[in-house]
């Protein structure tokens, strides 16, 4: 669960300060939204929920290893996004020729780009709600592919610009399709709910 943070004095970080505040604080999860509205992360997720994300990770990595198409970031990689906000999604993915333009310093930092692919897993303390309204917003962003992927549903919704949220069960196959080529997993198999 996100907590909104209020500092007194300051009405918005810079990009600038809120990179600066995240490098300070590397025990919390810091996410802002379009309004400046900064969210903190304090607790730790489950032990559930971080060995599923670790396996969704891995499932990326092995694939992104044999295409090299990429590259996958785990959740403790941020982005700013056009609408001003600044997200860290469970998975995200980059393609290879966009990774490529960015420099030095934006990998060292948080760039101005919104990946290509980007997986929400909903964890105990979310509300499904408001990670589906963080689905839409990568989606406006720029985002060409998005999985929410949620544990007690064991459903992933499949988001994909201009086209209609799609729901299917864990024993389904999921496919990147022309975003993640030749990546296909069945979460049933690697998921533990």
């Amino acid at each position: 669960m996100q907590l909104p943070l209020n500092i007194p004095q300051i009405e918005r970080f810079t990009d600038e300060e809120l990179v600066r505040f995240c490098l300070a604080n590397p025990d919390i999860r810091v996410e802002r939204d379009e309004n400046g509205t900064v969210y903190i992360d304090m607790s730790p997720t489950h032990l559930l929920t971080s060995a599923n994300n670790s396996e969704l990770n891995g499932e990326f990595v092995i694939w992104n290893r044999k295409t090299k198409a990429g590259k996958v970031i785990d959740s403790n990689g941020g982005f700013f996004l056009s609408d001003q906000s600044m997200k860290a999604p469970d998975v995200a993915w980059i393609r290879r020729e966009r990774w490529d333009t960015l420099s030095k310093k934006d990998k060292h930092s948080f760039p101005y780009l919104a990946p290509d692919f980007v997986l929400e897993l909903v964890s105990d303390s979310d509300h499904l709600d408001a990670v589906k309204a963080k689905m839409e917003k990568w989606l406006a962003n720029g985002v060409r592919l998005g999985w929410l992927v949620s544990p007690n549903e064991r459903l992933t919704y499949i988001y994909r610009p201009d086209q209609p949220v799609e729901a299917k069960a864990f024993t389904e196959t999921l496919s990147g399709n022309d975003v993640l080529p030749g990546f296909e997993t069945v979460l049933a198999e690697i998921l533990e709910f």
